[in-house]
Order: C-alpha cells, then structure tokens, then sequence
C-alpha cells in the first residue's frame, strides 16, 4: 500500500508541471553515449521520455547528435578524426560520412525508437530546416582556423516544424545545415538546437550529455552547480570551470535565455528519466541556466 500512495504522491508532484507547461515547446538536444549503449533499456530510455511529454500535450522537438558514430564510420572508411578547439575538422569526403550516418542513419532510428512506445515522430535531415555560413573560429594565436565544411547555424526553417506541432508529431532533426554556397556543412548539436528553441519560441531547452550538469570542479561529479545565472557565466570562464565541451552549450543556453527561452537544462543522458525528472519534479538534477 504505501508503494502505491508514493506513486500517487509522484504523479501529484508532476501535476503542476504538466498543468503548467500543456501546449508548450520544449528543445531536446538528444545525444550522449547513451546512444550507444548495448542495452536497449537505456539506449531508448529518453526515446520514452518524448512520448511522455507528448501524451500530456507538450510539443517536444528533438535536434540529435552522434558525433560517436561519425568517428566509427570514419575509421570504417580509413579515415582519422581530427579535432581543432574541440570541434571535427571536416573535409568533403567526412562531411559526405556525417551528413549519411546522421540524417539517414541515426535520425530514422530515433525516429522509430520514439514510435516504438505509440508517439508518432517525423524526421528531418538539418539541411532542410538549419541554414548556416562557414564557421569563423580563430586559434590560441587569434589567427582564423580552417575546419573545413563546419557551419554555425544562422536560420531555421520553421514551417514544417510547425507543422508538425500543429498535428502532435514531434519532429527529429539532424545537425547538419545548408551552407550559402549550397553546400552541406557538419554543425554543433547545442547550437543547432540552441536555435531552433530561439526560433520556435520555445519554452525549455534541454542538452543531454555524458555529465551530471555543469560541474564546479571537472574531475568531482558530486559538485553539480545545481543553478546557474547567465551573469555568472563569464566568471566561470575565467576560472576554467565552464570549458571545451561546455563552451557551446553554455553559450548557447545564455543566447536561448537572453532570446526568450524561459530556461535551458544541462542533464545527464545516463540517468533514467533525466528529462521527466527536472521538468516533472521539484527538486530537478543537473544545472538550470536562468535569466
């Protein structure tokens, strides 16, 4: 009996929320190594999650990583990964390799394992919705970086998005985009959905990722900075606790918040249920980043 009144007390903490957030958009930035687990529980956990969130009326749009995979396709083709500041340097024949194992191979797959739970989910390749130019990095040195066909995302297609909204599908979209020159450029995951929440005007982003949040110190998993303020983002530059991978999505979680996105959530992939828990429970985990 007092099994099944805790279940009751759960769903009464997640009342709420859901009274709160019905008819809303919320941005997931699907990726971690939770993609490629073996275990199918976990692999599709968050797969679960999106059509919890669809089954009391909010409108999930999911931007999807897999940098994991390029790397092993590349191998695959005898080609080496090479990274400068954290980001793929991408020539045309690994741009060819992304854009196939992200728009035709792991987008369908995320697209069946959200319908695989009854959600109904469309999915998009990113050069139809995400329009980017060349991205402009410059080394430790302040001279220009060329990373061949990498873009940052400048404007999203939001029409069939919409559209999709408008009839409950939630659509799936990978992080690739169409460059100005026509061509098809590799973009970052967090940016991209940075600004497809920016562009909806939606009212959460959530980054999954390999770590607990933003932590305080790197190498400590126990020091989550549960609350983050976009003001103290600089700060934490300096210091060195907000670095490499965290650089792009910190960034993009300030310009979400400065841009209306009421706020964006760092979660970790590898916990069960991390979405539904920090938005469905008072306490959360991860780290909040708010205005």
């Amino acid at each position: 009996m007092q099994n099944l009144i805790a279940k009751t007390a759960t769903l009464l903490e997640a009342l709420p929320y859901i009274q709160k957030f019905s008819g809303a958009t919320f941005v997931i930035k699907y990726g971690g190594s939770f993609m490629d687990s073996p275990d199918p529980e976990i692999r599709n956990g968050v797969a679960r999650d999106i059509v919890f969130l669809e089954a009391v009326e909010i409108n999930p749009v999911v931007v999807h990583g897999g940098g994991k995979a390029i790397t092993r396709a590349m191998e695959k083709a005898g080609l080496k990964a090479t990274f400068l500041q954290g980001q793929r340097v991408t020539d045309e024949a690994t741009v060819q390799i992304a854009d196939e194992v992200l728009s035709r191979g792991i987008n369908p797959e995320v697209v069946a394992a959200i319908k695989s739970f009854g959600g109904v989910a469309q999915g998009f390749a990113g050069p139809d919705i995400f329009r980017c130019r060349k991205a402009q990095v410059k080394g430790s040195n302040g001279q220009p970086l060329d990373l061949g066909y990498v873009g940052e995302v400048i404007g999203v297609n939001t029409a069939p998005l919409l559209a999709c909204i408008s009839k409950g599908i939630t659509p799936v979209i990978s992080p690739t985009a169409r460059g100005e020159d026509g061509k098809i450029y590799n973009c970052n995951a967090d940016v991209a959905a940075a600004h497809a929440a920016i562009a909806l005007t939606a009212r959460r982003l959530v980054f999954m990722s390999d770590v607990p949040g933003l932590l305080q110190n790197p190498n400590q998993p126990d020091t989550v900075i549960s609350r983050l303020r976009i003001g103290e983002v600089e700060g934490l530059k300096r210091k060195g606790v907000v670095d490499k991978g965290m650089i792009p999505k910190v960034d993009s979680a300030v310009a979400a918040i400065q841009a209306g996105v009421e706020k964006v959530s760092l979660v970790d992939g590898r916990v069960p249920h991390a979405v539904l828990l920090e938005i469905f429970t008072d306490e959360g985990v991860g780290t909040e980043v708010v205005s």
